[in-house]
């Protein structure tokens, strides 16, 4: 399901994204500058190309609950929070970002994963009182940074975060309320400061194979002390008995090269070479305003931490994010 292209790209230096990120804007000309801007709190991200989707129904939370990694049946009105859907075997499948305005459940989720989602969700209603609504043609995901003073009050449903809020705007909205919301930056300064934070991104740090563990969301998206659902046997087996296959790392990659490696590049031990057998595979690469070029890259578990590294062609080194 391809998203029509965002109004706030006919925006004065609006340059698209590319991929599943194509509907909005990339940046609008000032790459550092929309980023330096994000992190002191000022301006919007545009990223109405998301899905959205609500349940509604006196049975919502209790429902949900049964279905995500995550404690819901109790949660708060207005508070934040983040949940998986697992396949059988433990794979992540879904990622879900959940607030609760008291009547309705609201979530944003990847581009193009919704109807998906909702096909899923319909299947799993059996006798429980909900509404499921596929809502992303009438509702747009707007990000505002930690410490914006901007008036969201023409939000649907606010997500309070530790680095912003994401806001669900109405869609014929859209245009005439970011208006008030200062100078915005693109998908390229999100994801740097995204990749940053070390947040995982369905799709980006995710593969077919992919369990919460080894990205480091047990610790915002996976409640381990809950009831069933689907994939909780491998999430606790896991958790108690081992250790997970590969782990998430941090790159800093070397700022003479040009170009940054691309999603699914090959990382290898620079020792190694180009031909050298890989150890995983670079996620999501960015261009930072203050630490350079930047990576994300999944990983073997016994890749040593100290180990140098080819991300693609350029030569990178680790931090630890999920230890080993």
């Amino acid at each position: 399901m391809t998203r029509p292209s965002s109004p706030l790209l006919s925006l004065p230096g609006a340059v698209a994204a590319d991929g599943v990120d194509a509907p909005v804007a990339a940046h609008y000309g000032e790459l550092f500058r929309e980023q330096r801007e994000l992190a002191a709190g000022r301006g919007f991200v545009d990223l109405s190309h998301r899905g959205v989707v609500t349940v509604s129904g006196p049975d919502r939370l209790s429902w949900l609950h049964l279905l995500l990694t995550q404690h819901v049946s109790e949660l708060p009105p207005g508070q934040a929070t983040e949940a998986l859907i697992l396949s059988p075997n433990g794979h992540i499948e879904h990622a879900l970002y959940l607030v609760d305005d008291g009547a309705t459940t609201w979530a944003h989720v990847e581009p193009g994963t919704e109807p998906e989602l909702v096909a899923y969700l319909e299947k799993m209603k059996f006798f429980n009182d909900v509404e499921i609504t596929a809502a992303t043609d009438a509702y747009a995901v707007v990000h505002l940074p930690a410490g914006s003073t901007a008036d969201a009050s023409a939000a649907a449903a606010v997500r309070e975060l530790p680095y912003g809020r994401d806001l669900f705007l109405p869609r014929a909205e859209l245009a005439a309320a970011t208006a008030g919301y200062g100078a915005p930056a693109g998908l390229w300064a999100y994801e740097a400061l995204r990749i940053e934070a070390y947040r995982p991104r369905l799709g980006f740090e995710t593969d077919h194979r992919t369990i919460p563990h080894e990205l480091g969301w047990l610790e915002t998206a996976v409640h381990l002390n809950k009831g069933c659902y689907r994939g909780q046997e491998t999430v606790a087996r896991v958790n108690n008995l081992g250790r997970p296959p590969r782990r998430l790392v941090f790159l800093h990659l070397d700022g003479s090269m040009e170009a940054l490696p691309e999603h699914g590049a090959p990382v290898r031990g620079a020792a190694d070479g180009a031909d050298g057998r890989p150890v995983g595979f670079v996620t999501s690469a960015a261009r930072h305003h203050e630490l350079g070029p930047v990576a994300l890259a999944l990983v073997k578990r016994n890749t040593e931490v100290d180990l140098p590294l080819l991300a693609g062609a350029v030569p990178a080194t680790q931090e630890v994010i999920v230890p080993r």
